[in-house]
């Protein structure tokens, strides 16, 4: 019976989102406050020809993305880009893109289980990992009489490119279709407000240096739903895409690592590497972290509450095989020497630190500054910011002398504006984690870990990260056991 009403749940979704051009309508810094409505202008691009997305030819439910050549990544004067950004020419072919995030609905229908955080069959799928992503496409292709995108081997996954299956975007792929003919940071003219997308709304783009003189934005702060929303809640990119930015961020196929140099045509991202790429920033990322550049990575083996689907297919028949594994040659430590390193600005994160030394009796080590942030918090929001724009490595007074003895660091952080404090990139560059494995925990003031677990997997890549833990400020009453639960499920004797 669960099956059938499945089933029929689904077939009702495709009836409602069959025309893509019709909408269904249904210490994050330091720590949150309430802040007025704030916004920031964004120039766009002209397009120089005609719409290159046309639904003529496409299958129920998705558009064609005429081929072309972009841009990809940003320019360097672009606020809060990441050196892996790098602008370069990209040409992709024509593909077929899902108009809208692969529901609840139609993902239950295809394998029998949700693994969704939030509960709603017109809501986006999350919580799947690259892997689960990668099963969901071939089960549904198999499902139509399609052919199979992917072979899969436990962890290794071989892509058939010339399958007519649904699969993953290309990183290129995706990006191109974002930005719909766009090379501002949004494919909008402004960037977005809370009515234009599902993310953090308390904090728009540029928002964080403007955060105490908002004259200069254009995008006022607005509304954080702290969830996800039914697909198609606001209007399409001008390729007839919904939630491009926000909502649910977005698995493509690609293995992150650099861009290549010199021009690329249909680019299927690093030759190796141990994570995958996914795109478009999720229901609690600040909007710095939905630009059409941005990239995030995470272990294709976990999922999270923030990253979902959107499926593409070949418009026409590609060449060859791609293979990646996406993991480690080796597993990382689960059973060891534990080191438990953190940096803490108001306590919170050292309270947190302190419970997890009580319960696995680990060394301790405070991570210190030769020039300490300052204790007036509104001054200390403003270094913050600063250290971030500029990727400022701070100066350690404090170094652990054996980092060699660990097999395990227990890496702890308050969450500032959707990111790792400077000092943690510091530390991370100071030593060499290769085999060891990081466990990652932060306190936050409402969104979780923001972008700090892509932070962190970048500046540490040949490290293993286990499950992370986030703590609302100082936990209150449930941290005992919310730790007792987090090191029972990432450490073994």
């Amino acid at each position: 019976m669960k099956q059938i009403l499945s089933v029929l749940c689904t077939f009702l979704m495709i009836g409602i989102l069959a025309a893509c051009g019709k909408q269904t309508v249904a210490e994050d810094r330091l720590t949150e406050h309430d802040t007025e409505n704030q916004t920031e202008t964004v120039s766009e691009n002209s397009m120089e020809n005609e719409n290159p997305a046309s639904s003529a030819e496409a299958p129920e439910g998705f558009v064609l993305i005429k081929g072309g050549t972009f841009q990809m990544g940003s320019p360097e004067d672009e606020a809060w880009r990441s050196e892996d950004e790098t602008l370069h020419t990209v040409t992709v072919s024509d593909f077929y893109m899902g108009c809208y995030e692969v529901t609840q609905a139609e993902y239950e229908a295809v394998t029998g289980e949700n693994p969704s955080s939030f509960s709603g069959g017109a809501l986006p799928v999350e919580n799947v990992s690259w892997i689960q992503a990668a099963a969901y496409c071939n089960a549904r292709s198999g499902q139509e009489g399609l052919t199979p995108a992917y072979s899969m081997d436990g962890q290794t996954v071989s892509w058939d490119r010339s399958a007519d299956g649904y699969r993953l975007p290309t990183e290129a792929e995706w990006e191109y279709a974002c930005r719909a003919g766009t090379q501002t940071p949004f494919y909008m003219e402004n960037s977005p407000g809370s009515e234009d997308a599902n993310y953090y709304g308390h904090y728009p783009y540029q928002i964080e240096e403007n955060y105490f003189t908002q004259e200069k934005l254009t995008v006022r702060p607005g509304e954080y739903r702290q969830t996800t929303v039914e697909v198609g809640s606001f209007a399409a990119n001008p390729f007839g895409l919904y939630d491009m930015h926000g909502n649910v961020s977005e698995w493509t196929w690609d293995l992150y690592g650099e861009y290549p140099e010199g021009e690329q045509t249909d680019p299927v991202g690093a030759e190796g590497g141990m994570r995958r790429v996914y795109r478009g920033g999720g229901w609690n990322d600040f909007a710095k972290n939905m630009r059409s550049a941005y990239r995030a990575t995470m272990d294709q083996d976990k999922g999270s509450f923030n990253i979902g689907i959107r499926l593409v297919r070949n418009a026409s028949a590609g060449n060859g095989n791609v293979v990646g594994t996406g993991v480690q040659d080796t597993e990382g430590e689960t059973g060891g020497n534990v080191l438990i390193a953190y940096f803490s600005w108001g306590g919170n994160t050292r309270g947190v630190a302190e419970e997890i030394e009580r319960q696995t009796g680990a060394d301790l080590f405070e991570i210190t500054l030769v020039e300490p942030y300052s204790e007036d918090y509104n001054t200390v929001l403003d270094e913050a910011q600063r250290d971030q724009n500029e990727q400022a490595r701070p100066k350690l007074q404090s170094h652990v002398e054996n980092m060699e003895d660990y097999d395990i660091i227990i890496l702890g952080y308050p969450n500032w504006w959707a990111s790792i404090p400077m000092p943690i990139a510091t530390f991370l560059e100071e030593y060499d984690f290769s085999g060891k494995t990081i466990l990652p925990f932060c306190s936050h003031g409402g969104g979780r870990f923001g972008q700090s677990l892509t932070a962190i997997a970048k500046l540490a890549p040949d490290a293993s990260l286990g499950e992370g833990l986030s703590v609302h400020y100082s936990g209150g009453s449930s941290l005992s056991d919310d730790v007792k639960e987090w090191l029972e499920t990432n450490l073994k004797e």
